[in-house]
């Protein structure tokens, strides 16, 4: 097996504004595996506040190319067992991960469901991310949007106002980014109009989330606050729903784990992603079936996308039915 890398700048279609700050590129790394002329895909992306260091990354690739190029062939499985012993960051760890997801389908010539026994029925449409801004424009954007699914970034919460997101009549949750105070949590989970939102995803700073309650009417989301299989438990009684990003939680691998698991401990399960190209929402199109929520409209927003396979088109996913996770290069 031989391993490659190339350093990609997605372009943003508008600047993306969240709490975090505002974006107009993110730059991403893409990771490619290749054994028996087929190549496998995999990506990861430049997030500042996750402190992500692309050419780090780079530096590690280096250090573990000649280990990873001479691991044999085996089960996607047994790869990430190997993978899990290398000490890699999530982000480059879920890079790896799904590049050999695809690789390995392409080798068999089995797509991913063909290799997990499941299929594409009763996915839940994307939602499409609305950036900071005043109320009345993010409601231009959503009713003039043939999308039917929304999650609106917040920067503080607006009490006066964020209720007549819901006038648009069409599905809106809410994505504060931490921004949220103790107070505007107080208040959004004793008001009846918050039990509308779709949820509310990490209203609070990560650490923070013992005011939330999840019997209120606010349907509390995780996002930065769930990161692996050991948050689950001491996170039930404030989250009624997790959002699993695979470059958060390591890959396609632990994702499908931790989206058993938060199923069997009655979390609702949201697939997320970062801004990311066809490569990374291939691979989150392909755990869609699994989740409650989809949001995977990160290829939807750049301008450059350098890769297709599986796509989402106006909310719709379309899951690429090729072997592997069913990703080409675009020439």
């Amino acid at each position: 097996m031989k391993i490659s890398w190339t350093k990609h700048r997605l372009q943003l279609k508008e600047t993306f504004s969240i709490a975090y700050g505002s974006y107009d590129f993110r730059d991403s790394l893409l990771v490619k595996l290749s054994h028996n002329n087929q190549t496998g895909y995999g990506e990861c992306v430049a997030i500042n506040y996750y402190g992500i260091n692309l050419a780090g990354f780079e530096l590690k690739l280096k250090e573990i190319q000649n280990q990873l190029e001479r691991f044999e062939i085996v089960t996607p499985a047994e790869f990430y067992i190997f993978l899990s012993s290398l000490e890699l960051h999530s982000f480059l760890r879920s890079a790896l991960d799904c590049a050999y997801w695809d690789l390995f389908g392409k080798l068999e010539g089995r797509s991913f469901n063909e290799l997990n026994d499941s299929n594409f029925f009763g996915m839940p449409e994307s939602s499409f991310t609305i950036s900071i801004d005043s109320v009345d424009i993010q409601l231009k954007k959503i009713k003039e949007s043939p999308w039917q699914k929304f999650k609106v970034k917040c920067n503080g919460l607006d009490r006066n106002n964020v209720f007549r997101l819901l006038e648009s009549g069409k599905e809106i949750a809410l994505d504060a980014n931490a921004s949220f105070s103790t107070q505007d949590c107080i208040f959004l989970q004793n008001h009846p109009l918050a039990e509308r939102f779709t949820y509310i995803e990490q209203p609070l700073a990560v650490g923070e989330y013992q005011v939330l309650n999840k019997e209120g009417f606010a349907k509390w989301m995780a996002d930065e606050e769930c990161q692996d299989l050991s948050y689950l438990e001491k996170l039930q009684p404030h989250y009624s729903a997790v959002n699993i990003k695979l470059m958060k939680c390591g890959g396609i691998t632990p994702a499908l784990e931790l989206i058993r698991e938060a199923k069997n401990n009655k979390y609702k399960v949201m697939v997320g992603c970062m801004t990311e190209s066809s490569v990374g929402i291939s691979a989150g199109i392909a755990v869609a079936s699994l989740c409650d929520y989809t949001d995977l409209d990160g290829a939807n927003l750049i301008s450059n996308d350098y890769a297709k396979g599986s796509f989402v088109e106006n909310g719709i996913l379309v899951p690429s039915r090729k072997p592997g996770l069913g990703i080409e290069m675009i020439s």
